[in-house]
């Protein structure tokens, strides 16, 4: 069973501290000292705040995962119980968008080393110029794959409001509501 970070809407106070060390641990280059037009600011999560809640929305790392069963050049995989997206051969076509049932993917300009990447063929034209349009690629958390401490976002949160659910958790979580269920259905038969 694949590992994934959820969210407590009780504890989480909307500060986007995750979003922030979720970029930092993806950059290539310390965005505190760059110019901020500069800063390859996308973050894997997205933190929603409403009236009633706050929250960060990411990725749940399906078993079955849509986004990966939709990708039309096999871009999307599990890697390790992650479900990994290949930039190299993501195409940005936004079908995995679509097909994500909590909206955790978004597609976002490639950046190398600070830079946009450019596509190879594709331009785009005003009334004065024609350009090379910049790579566009899906971007959502891959909790950190490779990463000394596990997903940062985690690591962040001032409030612990976000936590690593990893299958034992699964287990024991339905072993017990089973058990709670038969208690329960014992007193009903009564």
């Amino acid at each position: 069973m694949n590992t994934f970070v959820v969210a407590d809407p009780n504890k989480c106070i909307g500060c986007r501290t995750c979003e922030v060390a979720c970029v930092v641990a993806h950059s290539q280059e310390n965005i505190f000292t760059q110019e901020s037009n500069d800063v390859d600011f996308n973050p894997r999560l997205t933190v929603i705040k409403t009236a009633n809640v706050s929250a960060p929305i990411q990725c749940r790392h399906c078993e079955d995962a849509p986004c990966a069963n939709v990708c039309p050049n096999g871009s999307i995989t599990n890697k390790d119980g992650v479900i990994f997206i290949d930039k190299s051969t993501c195409i940005g076509c936004k079908t995995c968008v679509i097909a994500c049932p909590f909206g955790a993917i978004d597609i976002v300009e490639e950046y190398n080393k600070g830079e946009k990447v450019l596509q190879n063929g594709l331009k785009v034209s005003d009334d004065k110029n024609v350009e090379f349009k910049e790579k566009m690629i899906a971007n959502k958390c891959d909790l950190c794959i490779g990463r000394e401490g596990g997903p940062a976002c985690v690591e962040i949160c001032p409030t612990k409001a976000l936590r690593i659910i990893e299958a034992k958790e699964i287990e024991k979580s339905v072993e017990a509501k089973r058990s709670q269920v038969a208690l329960e259905l014992m007193n009903v038969v009564k």
